[in-house]
């Protein structure tokens, strides 16, 4: 169990906040700038920071955070060991939980053992691998756990609630609800889908629910805080890091970030706010 998103999210719930998780690609474009993005993020409302773990055959993700993927890979400073580095450079400057989300291969190939001591020594607070299901969750859930690991679930409009029932049992941090079926990205035909499933999803567990994919703008973040824990949104950052002029990439996401979080319209509707 992850102390750091545990009380994160202890910490919003006793306050009537709601979550906000930004999504980046780790080494994109560069190490240093990752470095800068997190503890940016982390001084801007992040409740939980995703570190994407670059693979070359990213199924899940859309095109944006596939060419991000690719970018990161072609600069050389993708492989784990680099990026548990920044993790550790950021620790000395942040107490925001961080996890890394990825596929099981990259993970694989670094060795579990080796793998859940080296994550733990840098301050990863858990994982998200999109390609891990039922016996298999639950078993590198337990591994995890006893380093005092989260393995964060993904659940998807499509699972029944008997799946769901038995995905929660071995879920620790918070669940990742999917808005919507197909691959990371911006879309908006989402809210019902999306509200039905935080419902089921809460009959079955009391953790946190975020929900992602498809969230972009501040109506969106403002839509699913009306019924989710916080909101994820990865596209919408990664797409501003690609298109930023060189040498503004901090300030560009910050920039962005300011605006999907000071909707007026949210304030207004829940009374409640975005915070950490």
């Amino acid at each position: 169990m992850s102390i750091r998103i545990d009380s994160a999210f202890e910490r919003l719930a006793s306050r009537g906040g709601k979550g906000f998780i930004p999504f980046i690609t780790a080494g994109d474009p560069d190490p240093e700038t990752t470095l800068e993005l997190i503890v940016m993020l982390a001084e801007h409302g992040s409740t939980v920071i995703e570190l994407g773990v670059p693979f070359t055959d990213p199924m899940a993700d859309g095109p944006v955070i596939q060419r991000s993927s690719q970018r990161a890979l072609e600069n050389g400073h993708s492989d784990l060991a680099s990026i548990l580095r920044i993790v550790k450079e950021a620790r000395k400057r942040t107490e925001v939980p961080i996890i890394l989300f990825g596929y099981l291969n990259p993970f694989l190939a670094y060795g579990f053992e080796r793998l859940k001591q080296d994550a733990w020594t840098a301050g990863v607070d858990g994982f998200l691998i999109t390609d891990v299901v039922d016996e298999e969750f639950a078993e590198l859930s337990r591994e995890l756990g006893s380093s005092d690991l989260d393995l964060i679930s993904l659940i998807a409009p499509t699972t029944t609630d008997e799946r769901i029932e038995k995905i929660v049992r071995s879920a620790r941090g918070f669940i990742y609800a999917v808005s919507r079926t197909g691959v990371t990205g911006q879309g908006s035909e989402m809210r019902d889908s999306a509200e039905e499933l935080v419902i089921r999803i809460r009959t079955a567990t009391n953790l946190p629910v975020a929900v992602g994919f498809g969230i972009s703008t501040a109506g969106q973040v403002s839509d699913v805080l009306r019924f989710a824990d916080a909101a994820v949104v990865g596209s919408g950052i990664v797409k501003v890091i690609e298109t930023a002029a060189e040498g503004s990439v901090v300030d560009d996401v910050r920039h962005f970030v300011s605006n999907l979080l000071s909707n007026p319209k949210d304030n207004e509707a829940s009374g409640k706010s975005v915070a950490t």
